[in-house]
């Protein structure tokens, strides 16, 4: 019980400075990047005619009033009141709107995750088994390519093959502008969509499943253990997805819940690409219009996604694999 409250107090002191560290990079950085914000408001002929009371004062409107330090302190006793001001662009509270995205980010990236992780493991352990034959040369190569071309581009053509020329899917947006007016209708107009974005989103993330799930499954495969189970005459899918997947499964997962963290971010070149009102377009509108504001909520958000990610690892790797526990264990009693 000691040892386990030791590794909890270690971690929560961890995880909080990695917090109030991202908490000040993520006020700190908008700051510093190019522009005014008070463009949006004003052209240029009109700012240089404001006076700097005219000015302060449009800027305290938003949360960017005062010193550097009292907007410092404003920022954190806004994010334990969950007040983290309001839009510039939108001209509504930042929270509000983030409340309003997330769900259809979530809805986005869900699938896409399963679906990239389901193909990306799937034929990486069969591509280990079949190391240097034709068929993992061939699935080896695709991957590769699908992890290096640009996201926007594979939505891109998508849009060009599917959506103008086929017109089996719609080019943009989440919902249509007319509908039934029934749930299931809604449903399935979400869904159709959903197609092209998520498919453009598990196609860009499954090449780094694969490679991940190939290269652990060749160092599990090389184990003794395989060959002597092999040499009793195991059969080949159990080798492959009982012995081997089992013990490579540990850095597949670290990989799932580090996405899991990140791709919220992630998301904003596809979501730029389809018009997807959800948080990676928000945040790309809020860079292009110098939302101070938006851009700190959508990044705190993200942080503390990443976070909860690492926790989640934290907590569940003994479900995964004993093994590390009692690394744990072994380390923290030296």
């Amino acid at each position: 019980m000691n040892r386990t409250s030791s590794i909890i107090g270690k971690k929560f002191i961890q995880y909080a400075l990695v917090l109030f560290v991202a908490i000040t990079i993520n006020f700190v950085l908008p700051r510093f990047a190019p522009g005014d914000p008070l463009l949006f408001f004003f052209d240029e002929g009109t700012l240089r005619e404001l006076s700097e009371e005219q000015k302060q004062s449009v800027l305290e409107s938003v949360g960017l009033g005062g010193s550097l330090w009292e907007q410092y302190i404003n920022y954190i006793s806004g994010i334990f009141t969950w007040d983290l001001g309001t839009s510039i662009k939108h001209a509504q509270p930042v929270v509000q709107m983030i409340g309003e995205r997330l769900p259809w980010t979530l809805v986005l990236i869900g699938p896409a995750m399963i679906l990239s992780t389901i193909i990306g493991v799937m034929l990486g352990a069969y591509s280990a088994w079949n190391r240097g034959k034709g068929r993992d040369i061939t699935f080896l190569t695709t991957m590769l390519t699908f992890q290096a071309v640009p996201g926007f581009w594979i939505g891109m053509l998508f849009i060009a093959i599917f959506a103008v020329q086929l017109g089996w899917f719609p080019t943009y947006g989440a919902v249509s502008i007319v509908q039934d007016g029934t749930t299931i209708g809604f449903i399935k107009d979400v869904v159709w969509h959903l197609i092209l974005p998520i498919m453009t989103l598990s196609i860009a993330t499954v090449g780094s499943n694969y490679l991940l799930t190939r290269s652990s499954m060749l160092e599990s495969l090389g184990q003794d253990y395989i060959s002597m189970a092999e040499a009793k005459g195991v059969h080949k899918r159990t080798l492959i997805f009982n012995h081997g997947l089992r013990n490579a499964l540990l850095p597949i997962y670290t990989h799932f819940t580090m996405t899991l963290g990140t791709l919220i971010g992630g998301s904003v070149v596809v979501e730029t690409v389809f018009s997807y009102p959800g948080i990676g377009r928000l945040l790309y509108e809020s860079v292009v219009a110098r939302d101070f504001p938006m851009m700190q909520g959508v990044f705190l958000m993200i942080t503390i996604g990443v976070i909860a990610a690492n926790i989640l690892a934290d907590i569940t790797y003994p479900l995964i694999d004993p093994r590390a526990k009692s690394t744990k264990l072994t380390k923290v009693g030296q």
